[in-house]
């Protein structure tokens, strides 16, 4: 029997998602389990799975289209149903109203995201430009002629990322003009006036500001900082990677010290939520990717479990399909912290904002060599400087300090991590 096929909630407390693709043909029969619909949240893409078998009668939303969550988004029945009238079962379904625009035969759909086609002078009609709607509405708000942008899609069409890419390119700022001096009179510089580039904001870049601005807010955040000689990490790293074509970087190793001490600070592996305190048994630590279009923190899972090498392979998968746009939703959910390494941008120290629900964050800066002392002589060691921030709800500051210490100790001592 025909139904609708209703946009699911693929991210909690998501309003809307955004209909990417369709990767089943229109009539094409498929199976349970293939992917049907291809969906954007605003940190990940996710790949919407079938129920049951079956095929898609009609498609109601085109492709770049953003749709509420539970609203319909095509007809589907079962592989092998006939449907004598499609357009009276599509009106049936949608409560006897006409389809809309967006609701429309893949024929219909195509002509209304073009643009009505003008006449030359001799009442031939010229080429019209395809565009998906929100391709349209970001061209409009952003100023730009469609005719000028170069459409990636089927038949030249433009899509969401052809704007983006128009987005991305540097804008032309005009050169200063200056007088050419004159014996007889003082020289003078006309500057050229400022510039101002309006970047529309992207779904990632709205999603940080509002989920940060929340954290801020609602969660009583509270600093520890800290520093550790890490020469003997350094040296162990060197020593791990000799001769191996998978390189483990600082930060997996930092990532194998965060676990080690959520598994000696037990307490610390919690996140705070209205009913209770959650005390979590794996360790699953949050790694910040900055990309392109905004910072997106993917989550290793089971990392008390994962070895070294384990931990390098993980991160540079997700490290790269993060820059690529191609992390799942639930790559990007869970987790009790996050870590965020600006250390090989220099950068010394920093305060990090905690990613909800999440409790806390590590903020990591650059390794220096630093003058300390040691055996009460002066010497030369190589220091990194840490900066934890936590949600003081389910954590108190004695148990932030013990985690702290023993993240400190593990990294002094890098041959624990090995065991």
């Amino acid at each position: 029997m025909a139904e609708l096929l209703r946009m699911p909630e693929v991210a909690a407390g998501a309003e809307s998602a955004l209909l990417s693709a369709w990767p089943i043909q229109t009539g094409t029969p498929y199976a349970a389990g293939e992917v049907i619909a291809i969906i954007e949240t605003d940190k990940a893409v996710v790949d919407f799975e079938a129920e049951s078998p079956g095929v898609i009668m009609r498609p109601l939303v085109t492709e770049g289209t953003e749709v509420a969550i539970g609203d319909p988004i095509a007809v589907v029945a079962s592989p092998d149903e006939q449907i004598a009238d499609l357009e009276a079962t599509v009106i049936a379904l949608l409560g006897g109203d006409a389809p809309t625009p967006s609701m429309a035969s893949p024929a219909a759909a195509v002509e209304t995201t073009a643009d009505e086609a003008p006449a030359d002078e001799t009442g031939a009609p010229v080429d019209r430009i395809f565009a998906s709607p929100l391709a349209r509405r970001m061209a409009r708000d952003a100023g730009i002629n469609l005719a000028t942008v170069v459409g990636t899609g089927p038949q030249g069409r433009i899509r969401r990322i052809d704007i983006e890419a128009v987005l991305a390119q540097p804008a032309a700022v005009p050169s200063p003009l200056q007088a050419a001096p004159s014996t007889n009179t003082p020289s003078t510089v006309r500057v050229a006036e400022d510039v101002v580039e309006l970047i529309p904001h992207t779904r990632l870049r709205r999603a940080i500001a509002t989920r940060l601005t929340q954290s801020k807010t609602q969660a009583p955040h509270f600093y520890l900082r800290g520093s550790a000689r890490v020469d003997r990490l350094l040296e162990l790293r060197r020593e791990i990677n000799d001769g191996e074509e998978l390189r483990v970087s600082v930060t997996d190793l930092l990532l194998k010290a965060m676990a080690a001490a959520m598994v000696r600070v037990p307490n610390a592996n919690v996140i705070w939520t209205d009913e209770a305190i959650e005390r979590h048994s794996a360790v699953d630590v949050g790694l910040a990717v900055a990309t392109d279009t905004g910072l997106v923190t993917p989550v290793v899972r089971g990392l008390d479990t994962l070895t070294v090498r384990d931990i390098a392979r993980v991160t540079q998968d997700l490290a790269a399909r993060a820059r690529g746009g191609s992390l799942r939703q639930h790559e990007l959910e869970g987790g009790v912290t996050s870590l965020t390494n600006l250390g090989m941008f220099g950068t010394e120290d920093f305060d990090a904002i905690i990613n909800p629900p999440q409790s806390s964050i590590l903020a990591v800066g650059a390794a220096r060599e630093t003058p300390v002392v040691e055996d009460g002589a002066v010497t030369v060691g190589t220091v990194m400087r840490f900066s934890l921030s936590v949600d003081h709800r389910p954590i108190d500051g004695a148990t932030a300090a013990e985690w702290m210490a023993a993240f400190v100790a593990l990294l002094e001592r890098p041959a624990k991590l090995l065991a």
